[in-house]
This record gives C-alpha cells, sequence and structure tokens, in this order.
C-alpha cells in the first residue's frame, strides 16, 4: 500500500515528502538536512530509489543533491533547467515507475518559475495524488515575482494556465500535496488548511474559481516583499549544494563573545523574548527559536557575516545551526550554552522593559514616547497606531536614522518580530521598550488608530 508521509519544516513554512510502498521510496523537494529524511526511509523499511525537485528554490537550499548520493537515487531536474551537477533530466509528460507499484508523471505548470514541474502519482492506474511544489497550493498559489519584476506579468498568467491544467488534467479525488503554502514567504497568500483535493480546490481556488484577470488582479495587489536571502537560494540550489556536516561549534568565552560583538559580528541569543528582555549579553540580537527563526535571520543579516549562537541548551544551539543550514548559512563560528550572566562574566547585563498597548496607551497620557510599528508596509496600510513611526523589520539596520532618539515603543503584529527590533535598538543604544502584545488589542486599549 502506498503512504504518502509529509516530513515538515514549519520554520520556513514548507512540507517535503517520502512516498513509500513499504518497499522502496521517493522523495519530493527535500531540505538541506537529508538525516531526517533517510532515517523516515528506515522506519519505513523502504530504499530511496528516486529524487524529485518540482523547481529551483528560492526559500531554501535543496537536499536533493545530496540525498541522492547518499543513498544512490536518480535525481530527476527539468531537463530545462541550467543546473551542470549530475542529474537525471526530467521533462513534461515523462514517466518514471518507481517499484512496481507506483509510477510519477512530470506536468509542466510554470508560473512559480518558469521551468517548474508538478508530479502525478500514479497507482493502479488512476491519478490519486499530485505533488504541486509552488503551484497549486491549498487555496492559493506560488508566488510569480520571485524572479524579477519583469517576468511577473508573464508567470502570473502561466500559473493561472497552470492551475487549469492540473484541474482539467485530474480527477476530483486526486490528493494535493504542494510544497510551499504553510507559512513560506513562496506562497502568494497563506492558508489554514492542511489537507486538500483537486475538487476541494475547483471550488476554493482563487485560481480556480474566477477568471484569470480577476485572479492576476487580486494576486498582484496582494503580494508582499520576500526575505532578502531568497537572492541567495536560487544561485546555491542551481551550483548543486553539498552535503553539510552539523559539528557542533566551538565553545566561546565571554571574552571571545564580546571581541566578537565589537567586531560587528553577530552574537544570536536563541532564547525567548521575555527571557531576553530579562536579561542578555549587551549588544546580542535576539532571534528566538520559538518564532520564525531562520527566516528572519536570514533576511536582516548582511550576508556572510559571522555568526555565534548562545542557547539555553546543547539541544538549542544544535536546533538553530540546523535551522541555518537550509538557508545556506553553514558556518557558525562559535557558541555557548547557560545562561546570560554566564555569558557576559563580569559585564553587566542589558535588559528593557516589555509592555502592553494598554500599557502604551497609559504612557500617551503623561509623556511623549515615540511608537514605532516594524509592521510589513500592507500590514501597515491596512491600520495603524496614529502618529506610529513606521519602519519594516527587514528594513531596520538600513534605516536606524530614521528611529528618533528618546524612548521608543516598538511593536509588530503579535511580539516576536518587535523583540527582534527591540534588542537592535538596544544594541544601537537606544532606551526601548517591546510591546509583547497583539495589534488587534491596540485600538480596545483606546489607542487612535489610523488607515
Amino acid at each position: 500500500m502506498t503512504q504518502i508521509v509529509p516530513i515538515d519544516t514549519p520554520s520556513l513554512g514548507d512540507r517535503s515528502y517520502l512516498v513509500s510502498d513499504g518497499s522502496v521510496a521517493f522523495v519530493v523537494d527535500p531540505q538541506r538536512d537529508i538525516d531526517r529524511v533517510i532515517a523516515l526511509a528506515e522506519q519505513h523499511g523502504a530504499r530511496i530509489t528516486d529524487v524529485f525537485e518540482t523547481h529551483i528554490h528560492n526559500d531554501y537550499v535543496t537536499g536533493g543533491l545530496a540525498l541522492a548520493r547518499a543513498t544512490g537515487a536518480a535525481y530527476h531536474v527539468n531537463a530545462a533547467d541550467p543546473v551542470t551537477f549530475d542529474h537525471t533530466p526530467i521533462h513534461d509528460g515523462q514517466v518514471v515507475q518507481v517499484g512496481s507499484e507506483m509510477r510519477v508523471r512530470a506536468v509542466a505548470t510554470p508560473g512559480h518559475t518558469f521551468t517548474h514541474l508538478s508530479y502525478v502519482l500514479e497507482t493502479s492506474d488512476r491519478a490519486s495524488a499530485v505533488f504541486t511544489g509552488g503551484s497549486l497550493l491549498f487555496g492559493s498559489t506560488g508566488r510569480p515575482d520571485l524572479l524579477g519584476p519583469e517576468h511577473t506579468d508573464e508567470l502570473v498568467r502561466a500559473q493561472y494556465a497552470s492551475a487549469h491544467r492540473l484541474a482539467d488534467l485530474l480527477p476530483d479525488d486526486a490528493e494535493v500535496f504542494p510544497t510551499h503554502g504553510f507559512g513560506s514567504f513562496c506562497s502568494a497568500t497563506q492558508s489554514e488548511g492542511e489537507r486538500s483535493t483537486i475538487g476541494r480546490e475547483k471550488k476554493t481556488n482563487p485560481a480556480l474559481t474566477g477568471d484569470e484577470k480577476s485572479y492576476v488582479d487580486a494576486l498582484l495587489a496582494g503580494l508582499d516583499v520576500f526575505p532578502a536571502y531568497y537572492a541567495h537560494m536560487g544561485p546555491a540550489n542551481t551550483a548543486g549544494p553539498d552535503a553539510v556536516t552539523l559539528v557542533e561549534p566551538k565553545t566561546a568565552d565571554p571574552a571571545e563573545l564580546r571581541a566578537r560583538i565589537d567586531a560587528g559580528e553577530w552574537v544570536v541569543d536563541l532564547r525567548s523574548r521575555t527571557a531576553f528582555a530579562a536579561g542578555h549579553v549587551v549588544g546580542s540580537l535576539n532571534f528566538g527559536l520559538d518564532g520564525s527563526f531562520a527566516t528572519y535571520l536570514g533576511w536582516l543579516i548582511p550576508w556572510g557575516t559571522p555568526v555565534s549562537l548562545l542557547g539555553s541548551s546543547a539541544a538549542q544551539v544544535a536546533e538553530a545551526q540546523r535551522e541555518l543550514v537550509r538557508i545556506g548559512i553553514d558556518r557558525i563560528e562559535s557558541s555557548a550554552t547557560g545562561t546570560p550572566e554566564e555569558w557576559s562574566g563580569t559585564a553587566p547585563l542589558g535588559t528593557f522593559p516589555r509592555a502592553s498597548f494598554a500599557d502604551l496607551a497609559d504612557v500617551r497620557h503623561h509623556r511623549t514616547v515615540t511608537v514605532l510599528d516594524v509592521r510589513r508596509e500592507l500590514e501597515w496600510v491596512d491600520e495603524h497606531v496614529a502618529g506610529a513611526v513606521h519602519v519594516p523589520l527587514h528594513d531596520l539596520l538600513h534605516r536606524l536614522d530614521e528611529v528618533p532618539p528618546g524612548e521608543v515603543w516598538v511593536h509588530c503584529k503579535s511580539g516576536y518580530r518587535a523583540s527582534i527590533a527591540a534588542s537592535v535598538l538596544a544594541a544601537a543604544g537606544h532606551h526601548v521598550v517591546a510591546i509583547d502584545d497583539e495589534f488587534d488589542r491596540a485600538g480596545q486599549a483606546g489607542l487612535p488608530m489610523a488607515v
């Protein structure tokens, strides 16, 4: 019996898939840390014979080549993709037999990229599932603007046509298994769905329920910025990423950590925003593992800046290291575990207050403070606190001079991005208060709102 096992990477909003008949298996769009894929195949008693890539990814470094080399599997990449590493070229309409029970049919579905492929799983002479990568997602499609504005119009129309091609080609009960759409910025919009079928998408997906113009206009109007590190993923994947070894970083003492901070390196505190605000190494930055850690670190960091990690435990550091290799940050200069007092040595710790929107409303009755909104542009345009200064988090490092001196109360939608921003501001010497609250409560607290 064929079994499809999703392999979640929630921090990046992606899923890979292991598909097994109990003897052999194939994998679709594997992430860079292939050890978990190999372990999963072993659990299912299956030998990986084939690896399929839906497209040259923009949001993570693929593990496809490394997995194929480690297992001896055939690595199927679109014949039109300009890659130079060893692979098995695959074309639209080509069928690959996997074991005795499974056939995988490639279907050209351009839109997210020009050479995007979806893969239809055929068992018992019927199409039972389709792996859609960044094409047809749950209630959405992959975004068409990652290759540059000069290609967006052509790709968005191709994306519409590709969604219809899949809907026309496959039966309504065929299950849909996308790679993106679970929080990835590769998705045009986000969905709460966990499962879907072609029939369901025909009823709910804007690419299939309306005309092309309505789909194109709505999708393009809703596109927001995407992480800066995406610029490095396509070239890395085209070149053929090597396998990674997750070797534990060397331990740094307080003197080394201070020297690294003073040299302009990034010393990243992985603890929660609550713990960081209560005490941290002065100059360190807070990217908590309890949020979209790799996405925001990769978005903000000047590419190539040396990174050191601070965690409560070795397991926390190892988790962060695993997340970072997925976006091509392979080298961790050093790490330290324990408490901020141990990391800081004899130097005093940095702290800053946390507050709610109700606290902000109260404070504004008594004194003037700067309110800094670090949400993205579309969030700001929708609604914001009247009189706030708007600098999106991803621009903050380059626009610190736009933050007024004095007391700064920084907020986002729910607190995670605000803590990152607060750590950046504190490291730059600002008197900062982190609003750890839901933005929906701002108006309820009596703060004047604007659109």
